[in-house]
Parts: structure tokens; C-alpha cells; sequence
């Protein structure tokens, strides 16, 4: 099953640990060199039954090195469209393994794709994360729909700001100012009416204004 060994290199595997505060070890693999060597890995999966594949995703994911968890993500990336409903809903508990702002962006991305590709599904989903005791859980919830422009549900977006509005936690603020920020290109209009009748955290507010027009 180990058909991905990454490369060393000990001088870029310091500086890619200490960006993320030394919380994981790395191999020392730039993201163009990780594509490379993961290539031919992504092409088999394509065919692999979901049992197969999950397996797969869940061995490099407990892997050591943080290339691997980037590995097993874009193994289930690639393969997001084929997944059925309760499929992508075995994937939640990798969001909460090993997790720091990397991952759990890289899990975003995957779960947004395959709503994005299910719309009809995508308030279940949403409720799979809304209101979770792990706030990593809950910026998915959040972010969930940064890329969805005119096709955003702007009353989910909404619950889950106003749901964790008060968290003293940095990430989650981010997380409320970065889909502020977002969706404000589509509908600056929806934004400022929110920053006009809801209380939000000044980071909050700083990071989800930056494109509306200043007074």
C-alpha cells in the first residue's frame, strides 16, 4: 500500500516546521515537488472503490511527516464528485485529527467541492458541522460556502456567524471575517446590513470589510 515515499530534505523541513510552530515534523517537500511525486497515486485512485481508497486516505493520513496528510487530502479531493452523501460524511473525523489551519482549509475545500456539486444536499452537510463542540468543526461550518458567490445560502452563512459571533478564538473569528470578506464581492449590500444589526468582534469586522466602500 506505501507507494508514496516523499524525499527528504532536512533545511526545508525545518522551515515548513517551523512556519506551522513545530506542531508537526516534515519531510521537506514543496508543494510542485509534492504534485509530482504524488501524480500517479491520484490518477490510480480515480478507479479505486471507495472502501480501497478510504483505507488509502486513512493509512498516509497517520503517517508522520505533514506532506502526508496533504497527500491523503488531495486523494479524497480528486476523487470528491464520485462520493455519495453518507460517503463524504466518513471523512468528518480526519477534519479533527492532527488539525491546524492547513488541514482543516484542505478539508474545507473538499467538502465545499462536493456541496458545491450537490446543492440539493448541502444544508444536511452543513448541519453536520453547525454547532460542533470542536471549534475546527465549526469553521468548516462557516467557511463552508467561501467560494459559492451568487449561489451562497446566505441564511446558513448567517447561523453559523451569529452561532459563534462571542468564541474567544482566533481562528473562528478569521473564519467569520474571511466568508464576510468573500461573500461582500457578490453582495456588498447582505454584509454591511449584517455589520449594521449584528455585534461582531472587531477582527471579525476588520477582516470582513476590507472590500466594502469606506465611509
Amino acid at each position: 500500500m506505501d507507494t508514496v515515499v516523499f524525499p527528504k530534505n532536512k533545511e526545508k523541513a525545518e522551515q515548513m516546521a517551523a512556519y506551522m510552530k513545530h506542531l508537526f515534523p516534515f519531510a521537506g517537500v514543496s508543494a510542485p515537488e509534492r504534485a509530482i511525486v504524488e501524480k500517479e497515486l491520484l490518477k490510480v485512485s480515480k478507479k479505486m472503490p471507495f472502501t480501497e481508497l478510504f483505507d488509502l486516505v486513512s493509512f498516509y493520513y497517520q503517517k508522520s511527516e505533514r506532506e502526508y496528510q496533504y497527500l491523503a487530502i488531495d486523494l479524497a479531493t480528486v476523487n470528491v464528485k464520485r462520493f455519495s452523501f453518507e460517503e463524504v460524511l466518513r471523512f468528518k473525523p480526519f477534519v479533527i485529527d492532527k488539525a491546524w489551519w492547513d488541514s482543516v482549509d484542505s478539508w474545507r475545500k473538499f467538502f465545499g467541492l462536493w456541496c458545491f456539486q450537490n446543492l440539493d444536499a448541502m444544508p444536511q452537510l452543513f448541519e453536520a458541522f453547525f454547532g460542533e463542540e470542536d471549534f475546527w468543526h465549526r469553521r468548516i461550518a462557516i467557511n463552508l460556502q467561501l467560494l459559492y458567490k451568487e449561489k451562497t445560502n446566505t441564511v446558513l452563512l448567517k447561523k453559523a456567524i451569529i452561532y459563534d459571533k462571542t468564541t474567544d478564538e482566533f481562528f473562528i473569528q478569521k473564519a467569520i471575517g474571511w466568508s464576510l470578506r468573500q461573500y461582500s464581492k457578490t453582495d456588498p449590500l447582505w454584509v454591511q446590513t449584517l455589520f449594521e444589526t449584528t455585534e461582531l468582534s472587531p477582527l471579525a469586522v476588520r477582516e470582513g470589510s476590507k472590500y466594502l466602500p469606506k465611509p
